[in-house]
């Protein structure tokens, strides 16, 4: 099983700390305002119209027809409400029939726009942020990143004072490409962090952007903070024992890995973990 297999597998909690196996980004993002953003070779670029292209090479004709059928149909009479019916519908065949659910949440994420939901653009602005921070491919985190950021910022127009939501938004800049200053990510975040210290999701996503920049200690300081809190907290404790290993102290590695054993449920998760504590014993 790949690592990033079995990073999703052990649950919901954890999809953030498959950034430690996928940590090819080196643009210094983390708590220092001083860092340069670094030069990174631009990915090509991935837009909607070329994944639905792509995921259409991959149906047959019929289901091609069906999807061309929905994305024609509104004509006329209420337009917006058609519209919303259409996404939903085109929501559910890729993302259930098809199982594609980038695109069943995309065209979810369309209809939470008309219906001005609150409630719809953050569950739609969540999945992609949770999708962005499990993908390697720098052109589809710059899609993810640039999805969720749109519903994001639609989400904050409905509850301006909902720091989750914006949290959420700073962590597309950390994490998504989608701007020569990631900066403008952190500083919103910290903000939250310093006014609420036991803001735990602010932590969390601050503590993941220094390991992306490297910072591994200012990290280490953010996920001990939330174990800290929540000793059982299964999420910060693997993020700890994953900085520890990056860092090269397998001490702390070690300790924090075993730890996780005692809270992960699933066998096969288990034994992964287990064998790259005795790689570091």
């Amino acid at each position: 099983m790949k690592k990033q297999q079995l990073l999703i597998v052990i649950g919901g909690l954890l999809l953030l700390i498959v950034l430690f196996f996928f940590g090819k980004t080196t643009s210094p993002v983390g708590d220092n305002p001083e860092m340069a953003t670094g030069n990174s070779t631009p990915a090509t670029k991935i837009t909607t119209d070329t994944i639905l292209a792509k995921a259409k090479k991959n149906i047959s004709l019929q289901q091609v027809s069906y999807i061309t059928q929905l994305e024609n149909s509104v004509v006329r009479g209420n337009v917006k409400d058609q519209q919303i019916r259409v996404y939903h519908q085109l929501a559910r065949y890729w993302g259930d029939t098809l199982n594609q659910p980038d695109l069943g949440n995309y065209y979810a994420g369309e209809a939470a726009k008309l219906e001005n939901s609150e409630k719809n653009l953050t569950f739609a602005a969540r999945f992609f942020l949770n999708e962005l921070l499990v993908s390697d491919d720098a052109a589809m985190q710059k899609w993810l990143g640039a999805n969720a950021k749109d519903l994001f910022e639609k989400a904050i127009l409905l509850d301006n004072d909902n720091d989750s939501l914006k949290i959420g938004l700073g962590a597309c800049y950390i994490f998504g490409n989608i701007s020569d200053n990631p900066m403008e990510g952190i500083l919103p975040i910290r903000q939250i962090a310093e006014k609420d210290s036991n803001n735990l999701y602010a932590q969390m996503i601050l503590g993941l952007g220094g390991v992306k920049s490297g910072q591994f200690d200012k990290a280490i300081e953010r996920f001990s903070y939330v174990v800290e809190k929540q000793p059982g907290n299964l999420e910060a404790i693997f993020n700890l024992a994953e900085t520890y290993d990056r860092k090269g102290d397998k001490i702390n590695a070690v300790k924090w890995y075993k730890l996780s054993l005692d809270l992960i449920q699933i066998p096969e998760a288990k034994k992964e973990i287990e064998q790259r504590i005795k790689a570091l014993e």
